[in-house]
C-alpha cells in the first residue's frame, strides 16, 4: 500500500514539475513583456541619466533579448543592496548589469552562462598608483578605501581591509569623482570598470587590471526556472557565435 502511494505521489510530482519549471518563461511570453533589472550605476553595463533613461552594454543586450523572445522590454530600476530581494519578490524577471556570481546569490537564484571574466583590482589617482599594488599596501592605517554599498565591491573590501578606513559612498555612478577630489584614496572594483573609468577620468589609473586580486565571473541572474535559464544560455551562445556581444562590448568600452 505504501509503495503504491509513493508511486502515485512521484507520478503527480513528475507531472507538476514541468509546469512549475516553465512558469517564469511562460509568464514572460504570456505577458508580452520581459522585465530586466538594472542598477543604472555601473559602466559600461548600465547607466541611468538625469531623465531616467538607461543606456549601456546590457541595455543593448536586453533589447536584443526581448526581440529574440518576441516581447517588449521593460527596464526595472534596482540597486545592489536590493538586487536579490527584488528578484525574489518578482519585481523583475532577469537581472543584468555586471552581476558577479556568488554563493550567497546562488542559494536562491540561477545564473546564466558567464558573460565576462573579471576580478577585483584597485583604481587610484595616477600620482598614487604605485602605492596600492597589493592588498597589504592598501590595508594600512591612514588609507581611505571607498566602496559602493551592497555588492561584491563592499564585501571584498570588508573581507580584506582591517586597518584602512572603509568609506561607504551611496552613489556608485559618482564614486570615481570622490577619488578625483581626494575624498578617498583607492577603490577596488571589477577590472573592466577600472579600465573604462581611467579613460573617463584621466586623473585616475587602474592598478594592474590584467592581474586582479581574485578571479570572478559576471553573469545574468535568473529566477530558478530551468526553462528560462536554458533559453537565455542558448541565446547568449548565439550572441557569442555571431560576434554580436563582442561588437556591443567594443562599442561601450570605446
Amino acid at each position: 500500500m505504501l509503495s503504491r502511494v509513493l508511486r502515485i505521489a512521484l507520478m503527480l510530482l513528475a507531472v507538476a514539475m514541468p509546469a512549475r519549471a516553465q512558469a517564469v518563461l511562460d509568464a514572460i511570453l504570456a505577458r508580452g513583456v520581459v522585465r530586466v533589472g538594472l542598477t543604472g550605476d555601473y559602466r559600461p553595463f548600465s547607466l541611468k541619466d538625469e531623465a531616467g533613461r538607461f543606456e549601456g552594454l546590457d541595455v543593448d543586450m536586453a533589447e536584443g533579448l526581448a526581440k529574440a523572445l518576441g516581447v517588449r522590454l521593460e527596464i526595472v530600476p534596482t540597486a545592489w543592496p536590493t538586487l536579490l530581494p527584488d528578484l525574489q519578490s518578482q519585481k523583475y524577471d532577469i537581472g543584468m548589469g555586471g552581476i558577479t556570481i556568488t554563493l550567497e546569490r546562488a542559494k536562491t537564484a540561477y545564473f546564466s552562462a558567464p558573460v565576462m571574466r573579471s576580478g577585483k583590482t584597485p583604481i587610484a589617482r595616477c600620482a598614487d598608483q604605485a602605492r596600492f599594488a597589493s592588498l597589504a599596501d592598501i590595508d594600512k592605517p591612514g588609507v581611505r578605501v571607498i566602496v559602493n554599498p551592497g555588492g561584491t565591491n563592499e564585501s571584498f573590501a570588508r573581507a580584506n581591509v582591517k586597518q584602512a578606513e572603509i568609506i561607504v559612498f551611496p552613489n556608485n555612478a559618482a564614486i570615481f569623482e570622490e577619488l578625483v577630489a581626494n575624498h578617498a584614496d583607492v577603490m577596488m572594483t571589477d577590472a573592466v570598470e577600472t579600465r573604462l573609468q581611467q579613460r573617463l577620468h584621466p586623473e585616475l589609473c587602474a592598478v594592474h587590471p590584467d592581474q586582479p586580486f581574485n578571479f570572478s565571473e559576471l553573469a545574468y541572474m535568473l529566477p530558478r526556472d530551468p526553462a528560462l535559464k536554458a533559453w537565455v544560455d542558448h541565446w547568449l551562445h548565439i550572441q557569442a557565435e555571431t560576434g554580436e556581444r563582442q561588437r556591443l562590448l567594443a562599442k561601450w568600452l570605446n
